[in-house]
């Protein structure tokens, strides 16, 4: 990430916006935005592929079989919209999976689900690249995501509904066409 560009571009903006970048509170805002976006869009650095590596520690589990699933609800993360730059927020993650065999650690998944928002993102977007990178740490084919969350873009401008909600759902292998199983992310 180039720090400086953004440090410039974000100086221009303010200039852009009627605004003295040279003001008090002003001085060190390109800084401190470009360290904002710095930690906050770390996972544009990495490929799905190069998440799953991170975070692949896994466990084996003699006793998981296909007909168990591994749930873990209400992982929180925040992203930005790709369209509006505008802050996605109060998004609560849950992920399923059915293990192979092997079972990844518990942190390990709200992890992924955190570096996957650290990224411009589309909310659809983001729970497919949870769901592949589960897919590919975990050794199984079949994952399912839900996504609930709340986007600025709808509810601080535009249309201004406040208390809007968008909800997506990403079934991978047995999710696809086993309704109790996606029921288990509710």
């Amino acid at each position: 990430m180039d720090k400086e560009k953004i440090e410039y571009h974000i100086r221009g903006l303010l200039e852009a916006i009627g605004e003295d970048p040279e003001r008090e509170g002003l001085k060190e805002t390109p800084k401190r935005v470009a360290n904002m976006l710095e930690e906050v869009l770390k996972g544009t650095a990495y490929s799905n592929h190069d998440i799953a590596q991170m975070f692949s520690k896994t466990f084996t589990n003699e006793s998981a079989d296909a007909d168990q699933a591994v749930v873990i609800k209400d992982i929180t993360v925040f992203s930005y919209c790709e369209h509006h730059m505008a802050l996605m927020y109060d998004m609560t993650v849950s992920v399923g999976y059915i293990p192979r065999g092997k079972v990844l650690g518990l942190s390990k998944i709200a992890r992924i689900c955190d570096m996957a928002a650290k990224r411009l993102q589309l909310q659809e977007r983001l729970g497919r690249d949870i769901a592949e990178i589960i897919s590919e740490a975990a050794g199984t084919p079949d994952v399912g995501v839900r996504i609930v969350g709340s986007h600025s873009c709808m509810t601080a401008r535009g249309i201004k509904n406040v208390s809007s909600k968008t909800e997506t759902r990403t079934y991978l292998g047995r999710f696809k066409n086993d309704k109790e199983l996606c029921e288990l992310l509710v």
